[in-house]
């Protein structure tokens, strides 16, 4: 039951997370390094979409797997923006304040954390929608 409840978080997790790719666009803008400025609107979509198609993924049992190795991946090539929350500083992102310890945190324990989870949840195939007894 604990892990159809973490499924259900995962997908709704990054169904609101890529929707506000497209939501909020200048959210992300101020996080994309600026080695990577001259590709923001297209990583910002690319991310969005991304992130869609993967909670979408995450449904079937058939391509679960798949999905979480996929976000594995996803979340890994987000360190860099994690790392450049660390070189910019005190800076905001909307109405929260950034600093580095909390940039700090996100790096080590909240990233760290999503990986897990999203392992966890790939790593046997449950369905979400019990199977009837025929």
């Amino acid at each position: 039951m604990l892990k159809k409840i973490l499924l259900i978080l995962l997908i709704v997790f990054y169904l609101f997370a890529g929707y506000n790719h497209f939501a909020n666009p200048s959210f992300y803008d101020a996080i994309i390094p600026p080695y990577l400025s001259n590709w923001s609107a297209f990583i910002n979509l690319a991310s969005g979409f991304l992130e869609i198609g993967l909670a979408l993924f995450l449904i079937p049992v058939k391509t679960r797997q798949w999905a979480s190795w996929a976000i594995i991946l996803m979340l890994l090539a987000f360190i860099p923006a994690h790392i450049y929350f660390i070189q910019k500083g005190n800076f905001q992102l909307g109405s929260f304040a950034m600093t580095p310890a909390i940039a700090w945190i996100r790096l080590l324990i909240i990233h760290p954390l999503l990986i897990l989870w999203a392992w966890w949840i790939g790593k046997d195939g449950h369905s979400l929608i019990p199977s009837s007894s025929i």
